[in-house]
C-alpha cells in the first residue's frame, strides 16, 4: 500500500521521469542546470591563487606538474625510426620466405649450382628482415 502511494507522490511530483523500463530518475538529468559550457571551460582553464589552497592541494598540484614535465621529456626523448625502416624489413622477410619456396619448388633455382645455400641465403636474409624489427619504435 505505501509503494502505491509513493509512486503516485512521484508520479504527480513533476520531478521525476520514468525511463523506458519504468524506472524512475530525476528530471533534472536531462538539464544542463543553467550553466553554458563556455563558463564550465573558463572555470576549468582558470588558474587558481596559490595563497588559498591547502598543503595538500599545492603537493597535488606540485607532483601533476612533475609528471607532466615526465612525460615530456620522455615524448622527447624518443626517436622515431625513418618512414623506409618499416618497408624494408617487411619486403626481406618476404623476399627470404620467396627465395626459399622457390628453391623448394625447383631444387635449383635462385642460384643453380650452389644446391642447399640457396636455404641458408634465404634463411640469412630472413634474419635481417627480423633483427630490423627487433630495432622498431
Amino acid at each position: 500500500m505505501a509503494d502505491e502511494e509513493l509512486h503516485e507522490t512521484t508520479a504527480t511530483d513533476g520531478n521525476v521521469d520514468n525511463n523506458a523500463d519504468g524506472n524512475a530518475k530525476p528530471a533534472h538529468d536531462d538539464e544542463d542546470y543553467g550553466v553554458s559550457m563556455d563558463k564550465v571551460e573558463a572555470v576549468l582553464n582558470a588558474t587558481v591563487d596559490k595563497s588559498a589552497m591547502t598543503p595538500q592541494v599545492k603537493r597535488m598540484i606540485q607532483r601533476q606538474a612533475e609528471s607532466t614535465k615526465r612525460v615530456e621529456e620522455t615524448i622527447k626523448g624518443t626517436k622515431a625510426n625513418p618512414r623506409w625502416f618499416v618497408p624494408l624489413f617487411c619486403t626481406l622477410m618476404v623476399i627470404g620466405l620467396i627465395w626459399a619456396v622457390v628453391y623448394y619448388l625447383t631444387n635449383k633455382y635462385p642460384i643453380p649450382g650452389i644446391g642447399a645455400w640457396n636455404l641458408a641465403i634465404a634463411f640469412a636474409i630472413i634474419m635481417v628482415g627480423f633483427l630490423m624489427t627487433m630495432g622498431w619504435r
